[in-house]
Parts: C-alpha cells; structure tokens; sequence
C-alpha cells in the first residue's frame, strides 16, 4: 500500500485508455485534466464525426479507469466511509454523472433586417435611426 496523504495520491494518479481500434489514445490526470492525445496516423481514414465520437469514447474510458484508480485511493487513504472519502466520491460520482452540456444549448436566434423607424432602410448607414458617420 503506497503511503501518503489523500490529496497527494489524487495529485500523482493519471489514466490512459486507448479505443477499440487503437487509433485514438488518451492520458487524464487525477484532476480529470486531458494532458495526452494521441492519434495513430489511421485517423486519417475517418470522417471527422467518426474520429470525435472516437476521441469521446476513449476520453469516457480514460475517467473511467481514473475513477477507479480514486475509488481504490480512497480506500487505502481515508476510507470510503468517512466523511472525507464520501465528499470524495460523491464529487467523482456527480462528474461522471454529467454526459449531458453543463448548460443547455438554445438555438443561435435569427433576427430579421427590418427598419423599425421610418427613416430607416436596410443598408444606408443608419443604425437605430441615427447617421453612423455622425459619431
């Protein structure tokens, strides 16, 4: 069993994992941080949505295997029953629980050229009723 504190052990952990095909290889730190991507010279036969699904999917079994390496930190350290161990790995839960954006994506809005003043016409340099050379 290494020794050392809890967030020493989180601090030195790192994860790799490489895909299915062995094309797409990626390197986490214990904080989740990518640090390594790399990519066999056959991505280059992928179509770009094939190679960023692959590109997630390892990056996915790469904070996998990291969080199991914290799980096992934890053990050895303070413990999964503690009160540390479970901040611990309910924050590794709530990470992994977030495949969805952090945010919702709305749809860009589209907005209309249309004079709202009548001495507005769609391109003669008015902007809000005022002469844009005037400033």
């Amino acid at each position: 069993m290494p020794g050392g504190t809890l967030a020493d052990r989180l601090a030195a952990l790192s994860a790799s994992a490489t895909g299915d095909d062995g094309v797409v290889t990626v390197t986490v730190t214990g904080s989740g941080v990518v640090t390594g991507l790399r990519l066999d010279d056959r991505v280059q036969r992928l179509s770009g949505a094939t190679l960023s699904d692959e590109i997630l999917r390892t990056m996915r079994r790469a904070h996998v295997a990291l969080a199991e390496q914290v799980e096992a930190a934890v053990d050895e350290t303070v413990g999964a029953d503690t009160e540390a161990g479970r901040l611990v790995l309910d924050a590794l839960a709530r990470a992994g629980a977030a495949d969805e954006p952090a945010m919702p994506v709305m749809p860009f809005p589209s907005f209309q050229n249309v004079p709202t003043l009548p001495q507005q016409s769609p391109g003669n340099g008015y902007e809000s009723g005022r002469d844009s050379r005037a400033r």
